[in-house]
């Protein structure tokens, strides 16, 4: 069974009714139980779960204690390329924008990634916009080639590929994909994504399928908070991580929450997440999903991302830039996102450590890809 056919068993209809006619009762009973189904995730992201908010953040701190440890994941991103084809009306890399637009070559490839291994970030994802005529797949291929020089782990944002290319990719020295679906309801996306190779909804769907069959060790979803009814889009984001847990064992399986941030095209938020609402969402997943990673990137604030260093969080940026050749020569009219976090490298972990926590910069090796 694939996942679009999953979600096809829970339509939008009934996944509203569940999270908005759940009670109080439902609640407690989802949080007495030490494993939860779909329904008891629907009471969890209801919201009569808002009263229960600290027994859910307790929970989800012991959980995140049990399976992962006080251990925090670093990670940076590399951006090659802001050119993108597609019209998705919330992203600065909106083809119709008029930002300045870059495509790095392989010599400015190599002084970002220099810059960022001297920060000791051993863990970088690269991302582009999905314009290949600017930036090649065979660009890409060499950037990943070139990237695992530098870092044991190399991950890739970029658009919806053919399992023959994750295939490439993963050979190159590519182990993780980060995918995100934006918006999980179907009839909705097309509002989202007017225009461009994103607006296949099906297609991007079953992309992190394909990075997994590829054999990408690594695996991270995300839906675009603010876009609809952030709910129902974290409750099939939830359903996607079990789903892929299952059929992939092999890959470890994350997600992140991203709330939607200023950037060109100045797109208004119709559906703002609040940070308890956030913390709820998060709280949810955690207790759904008790072995995936939980990724909050530098688009959160300084004060509540150290907040969820306690809390559930197990992967999260730091000193990050998000426009092509940032680190060399930041430009932040060409970045995709306005950054909320631009503490360097050294004073988060500092931050992680007196937290009592331990930020790991690495944990992978290729040496241990053959055990």
């Amino acid at each position: 069974m694939s996942f679009y056919e999953v979600i096809k068993k829970y339509p939008y209809e009934f996944v509203v009714d569940k999270i908005y006619s759940a009670t109080e009762q439902y609640v407690i009973n989802a949080l007495n139980k030490n494993n939860i189904d779909e329904y008891d995730l629907a009471a969890l992201l209801s919201p009569a779960a808002k009263k229960y908010i600290e027994n859910m953040a307790e929970i989800s701190h012991n959980i995140t204690l049990q399976r992962f440890g006080k251990t925090i994941k670093l990670y940076a991103p590399i951006y090659l390329s802001n050119y993108c084809t597609n019209g998705c009306v919330y992203c600065g890399f909106n083809h119709k924008n008029k930002i300045p637009r870059v495509s790095l070559t392989l010599e400015q490839v190599k002084k970002e990634a220099e810059i960022v291994a001297e920060s000791k970030i051993q863990n970088v994802i690269l991302v582009t916009g999905d314009n290949m005529k600017k930036f090649s797949f065979d660009m890409l291929l060499d950037a990943v080639s070139l990237c695992s020089n530098y870092f044991p782990f190399v991950s890739v944002e970029v658009p919806s590929l053919t399992l023959e290319q994750y295939e490439m990719l993963h050979k190159a020295g590519a182990d993780g994909l980060t995918m995100f679906q934006e918006t999980y309801i179907e009839h909705l996306y097309p509002d989202f994504h007017p225009t461009g190779p994103k607006s296949n909804y099906l297609y991007r769907l079953e992309t992190p399928e394909r990075a997994a069959s590829a054999g990408m060790r690594a695996i991270g979803l995300g839906a675009l908070l603010g876009l609809t009814d952030y709910r129902v889009d974290v409750f099939y984001m939830c359903l996607h991580s079990r789903y892929l847990a299952k059929k992939f064992w092999k890959s470890h399986i994350s997600a992140s929450f991203p709330r939607i941030r200023s950037a060109a095209g100045d797109y208004q938020v119709k559906n703002s997440v609040s940070d308890k609402s956030l913390l709820q969402l998060i709280f949810a997943y955690r207790i759904f999903a008790h072995d995936a990673g939980i990724n909050i990137s530098t688009r959160e604030t300084p004060s509540f991302r150290d907040k969820l260093i306690h809390l559930g969080a197990t992967i999260m940026s730091a000193g990050s830039k998000t426009e092509p050749g940032g680190y060399a020569n930041a430009q932040d009219e060409a970045s995709q996102f306005h950054i909320e976090d631009n503490r360097s490298v050294e004073e988060f972990c500092k931050i992680i450590k007196d937290n009592g926590y331990d930020p790991v910069l690495k944990d992978w090796d290729k040496s241990m890809q053959s055990i």
